[in-house]
């Protein structure tokens, strides 16, 4: 899978760092001084390297924590996210990934002890007010579980914070991990849909809807704690059709009382971003759908989004109470 891996200086020590060496014995191994010098550098293609990206693993150094967007979260007033990992596996077409860095290599920070000291400070810091952490905001959380070890490492140490919250966002079905460790109350196992139909064209490389479904089956019944994310909802002309069809087919098959959390926000990106991935795929029918720029944000225009928004909400309230349902948007 991993044909080359390069490591900073000083990161070869690090414990994760020789299982991973040791994982990829047949890969080439190059140092550098900085993961910047492969991951930033000018005149990359992002779309070639996406065919058989390198790993680089690197030290995280300051900024461990960082504000969530706004309009991004599940009801809670402290949120903050954190990458232990920039790209992802998957190839899909509306990833604002593709416009924000120019490499489609994978940056793993193997310095998780620092992260986590980040989050206790954070934590005590907001006094007993309840904080929720977000994972797989610049990648999926657990799409590289098996070669990260991620989920092992972080989520006990929430286990001391029972007011705070960790949510896991994720299209795989690498649970694994979850399942063979006691469950963490507070972490939220948080998977992303789209209809079947819209993701075969989309999200490419990703695990089918029923492989999620069944993924979401085996942390229910072992008592995990799993939300549901319609985000992006990507419009097409049987919009209505397909996300009735898919929300039903979804919420028939889990546990919905169990359910912690459903949100749902219609496909944006910042202006900048969109005019990238528009050159990468110039194309693309996605991006030339009703789209509007406002405030430095480009998305399906305000009276299609709020037609989407409005019928993906009354078909869920058909499953879901209204204080398990929250609306992400710009």
């Amino acid at each position: 899978m991993i044909e080359t891996l390069y490591i900073e200086e000083g990161v070869r020590i690090f414990p994760l760092s020789q299982r991973i060496i040791s994982r990829f014995a047949g890969a080439r191994v190059v140092g550098c001084r900085h993961y910047g010098e492969v991951f930033n550098r000018k005149s990359q293609n992002f779309r070639l390297q996406k065919r058989a990206p390198a790993l680089i693993l690197a030290q995280k150094q300051g900024n461990f924590l960082l504000p969530v967007p706004d309009h991004y979260g599940i009801g809670n007033e402290h949120n903050y996210y954190f990458s232990h990992i920039l790209n992802c596996i998957y190839d899909c077409r509306y990833c604002f990934l593709q416009g924000m860095y120019r490499s489609a290599n994978y940056v793993l920070f193997v310095n998780y002890d620092d992260f986590l000291s980040a989050i206790r400070t954070l934590i005590e810091n907001h006094n007993g007010k309840p904080v929720h952490f977000f994972s797989g905001y610049d990648c999926d959380s657990l799409a590289l579980e098996p070669v990260t070890g991620f989920v092992k490492h972080f989520l006990p140490v929430f286990r001391d914070y029972a007011d705070s919250l960790i949510e896991l966002r994720t299209k795989s079905t690498q649970v694994r991990a979850l399942l063979d460790m006691p469950v963490v109350e507070n972490a939220v196992v948080a998977f992303s849909f789209t209809p079947q139909r819209i993701a075969r064209a989309l999200e490419h490389k990703t695990p089918s809807v029923d492989r999620r479904l069944a993924a979401m089956d085996a942390l229910q019944a072992r008592g995990w704690k799993v939300g549901i994310r319609y985000d992006p909802l990507i419009y097409t002309e049987d919009f209505g059709t397909q996300y009735t069809e898919l929300i039903q087919h979804i919420h028939t098959r889990i546990d919905n009382r169990a359910l912690h959390s459903v949100s749902l926000g219609t496909f944006r990106l910042p202006a900048g971003f969109f005019r990238i991935i528009r050159g990468l795929y110039p194309d693309e029918p996605l991006f030339a759908a009703g789209m509007d720029e406002t405030a430095g944000m480009v998305g399906y225009r305000h009276d299609l989004q709020d037609h989407m928004m409005q019928h993906c909400k009354r078909e869920i309230a058909q499953h879901v109470t209204a204080e398990k349902l929250f609306a992400c948007h710009d």
